[in-house]
């Protein structure tokens, strides 16, 4: 099965520069209501994901006086706790179902590195249980 039947593309959802500041991107991730965002490079490369957890550690260790120095970090410089892998638009169902066990979400990429968008957890769940069949209940 192709994983693109899941993909929703980058113009549908919200993303972060890699060079954005760290008050740039937590002020789109709160209207956006988003907890991780994928980031990019200005190529358009997969960077890293970066979730509301990475910023707040960030923060925490900076001992700022206000909120307004984070325009001058870039958002480069906060280190993340976890990798979300990307994989390949030509990768396989096995290979996709095996990163979601461990992702909210999986960053997809083309040939060259070009994050062209995601598949959610929600979306593969949904495929296999609507696969399942029914007289297997274990009821």
């Amino acid at each position: 099965m192709n994983i693109l039947r899941f993909l929703i593309p980058k113009s549908e959802i919200q993303f972060a520069y890699e060079d954005f500041s760290v008050r740039q991107t937590v002020e789109k991730m709160a209207y956006h209501r988003y907890s991780v965002f994928p980031c990019i490079d200005r190529d358009g490369k997969y960077v890293r994901s970066i979730s509301e957890g990475d910023i707040l550690y960030h923060i925490r260790n900076k001992n700022v006086a206000s909120f307004v120095e984070f325009e001058d970090i870039p958002l480069s410089d906060v280190p993340t706790a976890r990798d979300y892998l990307s994989v390949n638009a030509n990768a396989t169902m096995d290979d996709l179902i095996h990163m979601i066990v461990n992702q909210n979400y999986v960053p997809v990429v083309d040939d060259k590195g070009i994050f062209i968008g995601i598949v959610t957890r929600k979306a593969v769940l949904g495929y296999l249980l609507s696969r399942q069949d029914p007289s297997s209940s274990a009821d």
